[in-house]
């Protein structure tokens, strides 16, 4: 059984940083691309970030070019949001992702399996 555990979201003021932390279990971690969505009251789920398995390129989305940085510890099974500079569009609860690394279209597509969230709230 695949589970995918986040950590690391809170309250912050405006310009603040937080650390998100994902610890995967049940799956070969090495083996599956890594991604972060996020999801705001009344708006679309996005993709805000991701990690690819076999080189480690990544990915993040334009809104926090910048500001958000993605690791990954396969070791530790664990994949890393560094956020900074943190800005009230950024609050949303944000979900830890996996995908199967020999699918085509990284870092689109449909990822496999969901954590179940953490919220991240930034005050101005």
């Amino acid at each position: 059984q695949v589970q995918l555990a986040e950590s690391g979201g809170g309250l912050v003021q405006a310009g603040g940083s937080l650390r998100l932390s994902c610890t995967a279990s049940g799956l070969i971690f090495s083996d599956y691309d890594m991604g972060w969505f996020r999801q705001a009251p009344g708006k679309e789920r996005e993709l805000v970030a991701s990690i690819n398995w076999s080189d480690g390129r990544t990915y993040c989305t334009d809104s926090v070019k910048g500001r958000f940085t993605i690791s990954r510890d396969n070791a530790k099974n664990r994949v890393y949001l560094q956020m900074t500079n943190l800005k009230p569009e950024d609050t949303a609860v944000y979900y830890c992702t996996a995908r199967g690394g020999l699918k085509a279209g990284w870092p689109y597509g449909k990822y496999d399996y969901w954590g179940q969230g953490t919220q991240v709230t930034v005050s101005s």
